[in-house]
C-alpha cells in the first residue's frame, strides 16, 4: 500500500526535542532477519486449493466497486489477463483497472499448504504475506476485522461469519478460533517445522468500510463508544434516506479506507515522519490485543507457535510515538520479533524518505528498501535515473550513511512488490520505477514478455542482491518468470505448471493488437533462484561481512564490490557494458578463488593481490578465496 504525501515547503523532519530517550534494551536486530531470504506471498493470487471456500458477491460487500454484476462469476485461474469476463463490462465504474477490482481468483491458505513443498525447494528462509485479515476486497488492507484470517482464505466462510459475529470485537476474552484462523496456525507450525519463519502484514493505519468499531459508529453516531478512533466528519440523519455518514478516508476521502485518528505534534504541520500517537486509547489496546494475538495464539508466554513479526502498512503516516509504544508490546511477547517499516515516498514521484529516525533501535528493525532498488535498477537496468558505476557507489554511500549496519542487515531488498512493476517489466521500461509504470497512465509502456537484454539485466540485477549487504525478497512468481506493469497487473495468479494458462493476446486498449505470449513456467529461471539462495545461505561472509566497492570504471561500465569477514573473501564482479571487457580487481589475499554461483568454471589464481577477469557483455562473477 502507498499513499503520496508532499512534504510541506520549506519544513524538514521533526527535529528530535519531540524525541524521548531511546531504550536501548530493545535495540536489537534479530539475526535470522538479518539471515532471511524472503518468500512475498499475496494470498489471493497464489494457489486456488480449496474451491469451495471461493468468494461471493456477499462475501465482497464493502469493497471497491459496490455492485457486483448479477452473473459475476470467479476468474478462471489461466485467463488471458486484460481479455474482459463476460460480467465485467457490467460492473458500473469506468476503466480497465477500476472494473478488474472485482475479480477473484480463489487463492487461499489451502493453497499454501499444497504448495509448501515448492516454496521450500526455491531455498527461502522466511514469508511475508500480505494481509490476512478478514477483509472484503481482493487485497485486504481494507479489514472488516483485524482478529481474524479472511473468511474466505479457510474451509468454511459462513461459519467463520457467525462466529466473527457471537464476538465482543474489543474484548478478546470473547475472541474465538475461526477455521481459517486455524488453518493459518497450521500454516505457521508447517513453515517452521521446515525451518522457515513467518511475518504477516497489517495496516493499522486504516480499515475497510465494513470494519466492526466503524459501523457501530454508523449505528450509533456519536454515542459510539469507538466515536474518537476514526475523525468523523459527519454522521448519519436517520430521519432522512439519505446516508449523510462521513469520515476521513485515506489520502482524504476515499470512503473504502476511513483512517484513524491521530494527534500530531506539532498538530499544524503534518510532514512526514511526524511525531504524535493515535488519539483514542482504546484503539491502541486493540491493536496491541491483536498483535499479541498472533505473536502467542496460546498465551503460554512461549511465542514459537506464532508469527516471527509484522511488515507495517504505511509506517510512515502513522506517528512515531506509537511505534514505541509497539515495539515494546511486541518485544514484551517475542525479544525476536522482526518489524519492518513501509517508509517509501517523501514527495512523489522522485524523492524517498529517509528512513534513519525510524531505524534508531525505538521502532523499525528495517524498511522495504525500495531506496536500494531504484538505485539498482538505475545502474544495472540503465533506467532512470540512469547511473554509472561510480554514480551509483556513490548513491548507496548516500542513503546509507548514518543507519546501523545490523539495521542495513536486516533490510528487506525488494526488487518487486504487490505495489510496484514486475522485475523483468520494470527493467524491460526505462521510465522510473513507480512513475506512469502502466498503460492506463503511458500507453508506450511495453506489457508483453520482457526481451533477452531484459533477461541479462535481470540476472545482473539478482546477483547483485543476493551478494549485497540486506536480506533478499522475491515477490512469487518472479521465479516462475512472471511479467507485469503496475498494480493490478503485478498481482496476476501464480504460474504453475499443472494449469493451462489462455496465451496473453489482450492489450490493455482490446481495440489495438499486441504481441502474443504464451503463459507457462520458466524452469531455468527458477534453477537460477535455487542457485542464488543455496549461495547465501552457504555463506555467511554474505550476511555479515564488510563490504568495499574496489571497481568503479565508468567508461567499461564494469562495477566490482568485495565482501569480507574473518578469513572468508568473496569478490563479486559486473560487466554493465555491451562490450567484453577486462578488469583487475584487488583482494586481501593470494590464492586460488572459484566461481561459487555456477560452479562450472575453471579456478582463478591470483597474482600480486589482484583477479584478472575477462568478462562477456552483461555478464557477473562471483569469485570466493577457497
Amino acid at each position: 500500500m502507498i499513499l503520496i504525501v508532499l512534504l510541506i515547503a520549506g519544513c524538514g523532519p521533526m527535529r528530535n526535542k519531540n524525541r524521548p530517550e531511546i531504550d536501548k534494551s530493545l535495540a536489537s536486530v534479530p539475526s535470522w532477519a538479518k539471515e532471511a531470504i524472503w518468500y512475498q506471498i499475496f494470498v489471493e493470487r497464489f494457489r486456488n486449493g480449496d474451491p469451495g471456500n471461493d468468494p461471493t458477491p456477499a462475501d465482497m460487500s464493502g469493497s471497491y466497486p459496490d455492485k457486483i454484476p448479477a452473473k459475476w462469476k470467479i476468474t478462471p485461474w489461466g485467463h488471458d489477463w486484460y481479455a474482459h469476463e463476460p460480467w465485467l463490462d457490467r460492473v458500473k465504474v469506468k476503466g480497465f483497472y477500476s472494473k478488474v477490482q472485482a475479480r477473484r481468483y480463489g487463492g487461499d491458505l489451502q493453497g499454501i499448504l499444497d504448495k509448501m513443498d515448492y516454496i521450500q525447494s526455491l531455498g527461502v528462509t522466511a514469508i511475508f504475506f500480505n494481509p490476512l485479515n478478514d477483509s472484503p476486497s481482493l487485497h485486504k488492507y481494507d479489514a472488516r476485522n483485524y482478529a481474524h484470517i479472511d473468511r474466505n482464505f479457510g474451509p468454511d466462510p459462513k461459519g467463520d461469519a457467525a462466529i466473527m459475529d457471537s464476538e465482543i470485537h474489543d474484548d478478546p476474552a470473547t475472541w474465538k478460533w475461526t477455521s481459517a484462523d486455524l488453518l493459518f496456525l497450521k500454516v505457521i507450525r508447517e513453515f517452521h517445522r521446515r525451518g522457515i519463519r513467518v511475518i504477516m502484514d497489517y495496516s493499522w493505519n486504516h480499515t475497510g468500510k465494513t470494519f466492526w468499531a466503524l459501523n457501530d459508529i454508523r449505528k450509533n453516531g456519536k454515542n459510539s463508544k469507538y466515536v474518537d478512533w476514526y475523525t468523523i466528519k459527519q454522521f448519519d440523519d436517520t430521519v432522512t434516506k439519505e446516508d449523510e455518514f462521513r469520515y476521513e478516508g485515506w489520502g482524504g476521502n476515499n470512503p473504502y479506507m476511513p483512517v484513524f485518528r491521530k494527534d500530531i505534534i506539532p498538530p499544524e504541520k503534518k510532514v512526514m515522519p511526524f511525531e504524535g500517537n493515535f488519539h483514542s486509547e482504546s484503539l491502541k489496546q486493540h491493536l496491541f490485543n491483536v498483535t499479541r494475538r498472533w505473536l502467542d495464539p496460546d498465551r503460554d508466554g512461549n511465542p514459537s507457535d506464532g508469527v516471527d513479526g509484522f511488515r507495517l502498512d504505511v509506517a510512515g503516516e502513522i506517528p512515531m510515538g506509537f511505534w514505541r509504544e509497539y515495539r515494546k508490546v511486541v518485544h514484551t511477547v517475542n525479544p525476536e520479533a522482526y518489524l519492518v517499516g513501509e517508509i517509501w515516498w517523501l514527495e512523489w514521484p522522485d524523492k524517498l524518505l529517509n528512513p534513519k529516525i525510524y531505524l534508531q533501535g525505538d521502532q523499525f528493525d528495517a524498511i522495504m528498501n525500495y531506496r536500494w532498488f531504484r538505485i539498482a535498477r538505475g545502474f544495472f537496468g540503465q533506467a532512470e535515473p540512469v547511473l554509472t558505476s561510480s554514480g551509483f557507489i556513490k548513491e548507496i554511500n548516500r542513503i546509507d550513511s548514518g543507519i546501523n549496519i545490523g539495521n542495513l542487515q536486516a533490510m528487506m531488498n525488494v526488487v518487486s512488490t504487490h505495489d510496484s512493476p514486475r522485475l523483468s517489466t520494470s527493467l524491460y521500461n526505462k521510465t522510473m520505477d513507480k512513475y506512469k509504470a502502466k498503460p492506463s497512465d503511458n500507453p508506450d509502456y511495453k506489457i508483453n514478455k520482457p526481451d533477452e537484454l531484459t533477461r541479462k539485466e535481470q540476472i545482473l540485477l539478482l546477483i547483485h542482491q543476493f551478494t549485497f549487504i540486506g536480506a533478499p525478497q522475491i515477490y512469487y512468481g518472479e521465479e516462475a518468470g512472471m511479467w507485469g506493469a503496475d498494480d493490478p497487473d503485478c498481482r496476476k495468479p501464480m504460474v504453475w505448471d499443472d494449469i493451462v494458462y489462455e496465451d496473453e493476446r489482450t492489450a490493455f486498449d482490446p481495440t489495438k493488437s499486441r504481441q502474443v505470449d504464451s503463459v507457462r513456467p520458466d524452469t531455468l529461471l527458477k534453477l537460477f533462484y535455487e542457485n542464488l539462495c543455496k549461495m547465501r545461505k552457504e555463506n555467511p561472509v554474505l550476511v555479515y561481512g564488510d563490504l568495499s566497492f574496489s571497481v568503479a570504471d565508468d567508461k567499461k561500465m564494469v562495477l566490482a564490490y568485495n565482501r569480507r569477514m574473518g578469513r572468508d573473501e568473496i569478490v563479486v564482479v559486473f560487466n554493465r557494458s555491451f562490450k567484453p571487457q577486462s578488469v583487475k580487481v584487488p583482494v586481501k589475499n593470494d590464492g586460488e578463488y572459484l566461481n561459487i554461483l555456477t560452479g562450472r568454471d575453471k579456478s582463478i589464481i591470483t597474482n600480486n593481490n589482484s583477479i584478472e577477469l575477462n568478462l562477456e557483455p552483461l555478464t557477473a562473477v562471483v569469485l570466493k578465496k577457497k
